[in-house]
């Protein structure tokens, strides 16, 4: 335990003192021996304090108040609007209970109420000014005016628009005939600046806060001046509205200082006399590999709830490590871990938000027990709370450097060993760490292993969850040393079988979040040095082509009989060099070296998730996608449609639907040199229609075509640029078709050609969304970055096509065809199910049409269900179609280009699989 002496007299000598006592460098507070200490007088540091804090910052509790206040109010407005019995009973029962209230109290309680919902936000104002607090009062003031306008907005719109059922539900017919206000004006407001002051967190004021609410509430109900879904929902409105105004400006910074640490240390019995940021000392900035990405650089400290970490000298004995804790580190990341907590299964996840007591009590209870199974972890010797919104635990200084601060050559064998015992000595009791990372081992001078950051683990844990520390570490290991050291290593200190069993656990899912972080960046530069050695080969089998040419005899007879050699020796060139570089991702390496000391091992990889995200968000839309759909059918007279359908162009868009995979088969060849054939192209469209019905729209043809390419006697890294380069030639003609036939749209109306408002409203809009996409940094590279990855492979290979101008042609009258042969089967589907006259321009139906599947192949339901159809049939209806007509019509092509096919498709992708072809 260390040594704690009473405080020092006045006119004791104080750091910065050189006559205090201390050893002969002068350095304060070193302790006699200890080399692994840094010269803290030399950091550059203010004594007791760090770099200057944020005055302000968005808070992560108060966005998740604000989507709190939002879904309740959705929720609110849907009950009002739907359940009308409901409502309905609770306003009469409310009625008749309030109507029995003497009228002297009534009269009493109005009175009170109107003067107190303005009296007290006005004494809190007086209380927080006179403590010199404006900033809180000023944040209180904007978010009441906020509110006022949210108030406005809403009191219009249900006025205005709101279905007649939610009308009934949140106003009171007056004895004038009028309606009362659906949300009171002066209400939300108060409630709106009484939150964003923070009177909610004082008792008092909270008490009289609730008090005048329920006397105003009361009073209201009573005079039938509102409804009780008017009150809930104007208490919403005014609570969202202020954490939304605090998460948008900013919160008053209220973390504890470095000042206010040195003072919670002396509260405990030390005497400190620095404290440093355990990231501004010498000799521990973590190494990181060349291209290492933001969240690897960053660390878990600044991704999840570690805390700040403190270096702190006392007067008199050896350093401590301290670690502060405050509310908000422990709400970062809790949309991260909520998202986990839902996707994973319960064995793996944690808590995705806990207290400030509970997180030092399990640190605590998790830094005994480690220290109980003989592992080398830091002893804790105090705790203390820093104020009610942080928390502080102070360790015994250890020394050393973490595992993430050393190079790959300081990383010896012993090293290893050391942490796999460390682990060891863990899991004989049942613990689990959860944060196995680099920078959770620490190394001292001698060699020994530390484990720290214990704060994410777990008491009694289960089998596999320890099985995912083995696998975290062997990928730590891995990553720094290789996966054959990790690997042998692991099996001295825990056994072949042990290591083993982690094997179906070693998937990225069940690894840390800055483990995965690097994985995906060492499979993009992966992937990055394949291509290029594909490339280079190419075009060095091209040269030695181009130089036989010249050489030997330049007779076309001879061109061709030599041609089929040369392609056999370019496939033979790109596949030496795809080997030469091929390499397998780190977690097939830890599997292979695993299965060469246990061949039977497990490897079937263990399901951890209980929904994947992908499926969960096709789930979502296609409810929403479902709820659409069925209010367009609702009071849609289908038989009288179907009645006058005029069936020849019901097979003209049958025909126009059938040429579009003619015309998809030419926009695929036209982007690939090598020879394919035609029908057996055209046959594998029709079988995209198959997995088009079970994947995303945007998903399922692009896979399709790949496969198809590869089958074929492609290269992969070649098919996939070819599939990419269809892709973005057909993106460029989607937009360039877009607004040409926009344009046309906004000028059939007009004598000269300038474009109507809307078209003008359409290129801004654009305009403005590449602006901000350009202007804000995040939002940049992640457009470069990933634009530089497609265009890195694809350019080549355009390259290669404009070599072959026929191709070229081909492409492109592919994509026009394509496009022209879905808006005449949209046209004919129009015309089917009018007078057989179409009231739209050919330039209209285009932009409906291009509109709408390009929401289609955005939308996260198979082949765009939902997405396709809402859109179609609310653009033909504001072009002018009558709704009846143009819901079929879309239905008709819909079950003409998505549905029918279904069958067809199937047949073909048996055929094209039996064929060796997918």
């Amino acid at each position: 335990m260390t040594k704690q002496t009473p405080d020092p007299p006045d006119g004791a000598r104080r750091s910065g003192d050189p006559d205090r006592p201390g050893d002969s460098s002068g350095r304060p507070g070193h302790a006699e021996g200890d080399d692994s200490l840094p010269d803290v007088a030399d950091l550059d540091g203010v004594s007791g304090d760090e770099p200057l804090l944020a005055a302000r910052v968005h808070r992560p509790s108060d966005l998740l108040r604000l989507l709190t206040g939002i879904l309740a109010i959705a929720v609110v407005l849907a009950v009002a609007a739907f359940a009308q019995g409901t409502t309905t009973g609770l306003e009469h029962d409310i009625s008749k209970g309030t109507g029995q209230a003497p009228d002297l109290l009534v009269k009493i309680a109005g009175l009170v109420s109107s003067i107190a919902v303005l009296l007290v936000p006005v004494a809190f104002a007086i209380e927080r000014l006179i403590k010199r607090d404006g900033l809180r009062i000023a944040d209180g003031v904007l978010a009441a005016v906020l509110a006022h306008g949210v108030t406005l907005a809403t009191d219009l719109w249900v006025a205005k628009g709101a279905p007649d059922t939610l009308q009934d539900a949140l106003t009171q017919t007056q004895t004038n005939g009028g309606l009362t206000d659906p949300v009171h004006g002066y209400l939300a407001p108060v409630i709106a600046y009484m939150t964003a002051v923070g009177m909610a967190r004082r008792p008092r004021w909270r008490v009289a806060l609730w008090v005048v609410l329920l006397l105003d509430a009361f009073a209201m109900l009573v005079a039938g001046y509102t409804t009780p879904f008017s009150i809930i929902l104007t208490v919403l409105l005014g609570w969202t509205v202020a954490y939304g105004t605090l998460y948008a400006v900013g919160s008053p910074n209220v973390r504890p200082t470095g000042q206010t640490l040195m003072a919670g240390l002396r509260h405990v019995g030390f005497r400190p006399v620095n404290a440093v940021r355990a990231e501004d000392v010498p000799g521990t900035a973590p190494f990181h590999a060349e291209g290492a990405t933001e969240d690897e650089k960053r660390g878990p400290a600044e991704q999840g709830d570690r805390g700040r970490r403190y270096l702190v000298t006392l007067e008199d004995g050896p350093p401590l490590d301290v670690t502060v804790v405050d509310r908000e580190q422990q709400a970062h990341g809790f949309f991260y871990r909520a998202w986990r907590r839902i996707t994973l299964r319960s064995i793996t996840t944690r808590r995705s938000l806990q207290s400030l007591r509970q997180a030092l009590e399990q640190e605590a209870l998790l830094a005994y027990a480690a220290i109980a199974a003989g592992a080398n972890a830091p002893k804790l010797i105090a705790t203390s709370e820093l104020g009610p919104d942080a928390v502080m635990l102070v360790y015994e200084h250890l020394g050393g450097r973490s595992l993430d601060a050393m190079t790959d050559e300081e990383i010896t064998d012993d090293v290893l060993r050391g942490a796999w015992r460390q682990v060891k000595a863990l899991q004989s009791r049942r613990i689990a760490h959860r944060r196995l990372n680099g920078d959770a081992l620490l190394v001292d001078q001698s060699g020994k292993v530390i484990l720290t950051d214990l704060r994410g683990g777990e008491i009694a844990a289960g089998d596999v969850v320890l099985r995912m520390d083995i696998a975290q570490l062997l990928t730590t290991m891995g990553l720094r040393v290789g996966a054959e050291r990790a690997v042998a290593t692991a099996v001295e200190v825990l056994g072949p079988d042990t290591v083993a069993d982690c094997l179906p656990l070693l998937q990225p899912i069940a690894l840390t979040r800055s483990t995965r972080a690097t994985l995906r960046r060492l499979a993009r530069e992966r992937a990055h040095r394949e291509r290029e050695a594909v490339l280079e080969a190419s075009a060095a089998a091209k040269r030695a082509r181009q130089e036989a040419a010249h050489a030997g005899s330049t007779g076309r007879k001879a061109v061709r009989r030599s041609e089929r050699a040369e392609k056999q020796a370019d496939k033979r060139a790109i596949d030496e060099a795809m080997e030469e570089v091929r390499e397998e991702d780190l977690l097939s390496q830890i599997r292979r070296q695993v299965l060469l000391i246990r061949p039977q091992a497990p490897v079937e990889p263990v399901r951890l998730e209980r929904i994947r995200p992908r499926t969960l968000l096709s789930l979502i839309a296609g409810a929403v996608a479902a709820y659409f759909l069925l209010s367009l059918f609702a009071g849609t007279d289908f038989g009288s449609v179907i009645e006058e359908a005029h069936w020849g162009w019901v097979a003209a868009a049958a025909a126009f639907s059938a040429l579009s995979y003619v015309a998809a088969a030419m926009s695929l060849l036209g982007f690939v040199p090598e020879r394919m054939p035609f029908p057996r192209t055209v046959l594998a469209q029709v079988a995209g229609s198959f997995v088009k019905i079970v994947t995303p729209a945007a998903v399922g043809g692009v896979a399709l075509n790949t496969r198809f390419l590869q089958r074929s006697g492609i290269r992969p890294g070649l098919a996939v640029a070819s599939v990419g380069a269809s892709q973005l030639f057909g993106l460029g003609v989607h937009i360039i078709l877009l607004l040409s036939f926009g344009y046309l749209t906004g000028t059939e109306k007009t004598a000269s050609l300038t474009p109507s408002r809307t078209v003008i409203a359409g290129l801004l809009t654009v305009a403005v969304l590449l602006l901000v996409v350009t202007a804000i940094p995040f939002l940049r590279k992640f457009v470069s970055t990933r634009l530089r990855s497609l265009f890195a492979g694809v350019v080549p290979r355009m390259l290669d096509v404009l070599q072959r101008p026929m191709k070229l042609l081909t492409g492109i009258g592919g994509m026009l065809l394509l496009t022209g042969t879905f808006v005449m089967c949209l046209d004919a589907s129009i015309r089917a199910f009018g007078d057989g006259s179409q009231p739209l321009s050919y330039a209209t139906i285009a932009v409906v049409f291009l509109a709408g599947n390009a929401l289609g192949s955005a939308a996260p339901t198979p082949g765009g269900v939902g997405a396709v159809e809402g859109t179609l049939t609310i653009g033909l209806t504001v072009a002018g179609v009558p709704k009846d007509v143009a819901l079929t019509a879309v239905l008709m092509y819909r079950m003409l280009t998505l549905w029918l096919p279904v069958l067809p498709g199937w047949f073909a992708f048996n055929y094209l699989t039996r064929k060796g072809q997918l």
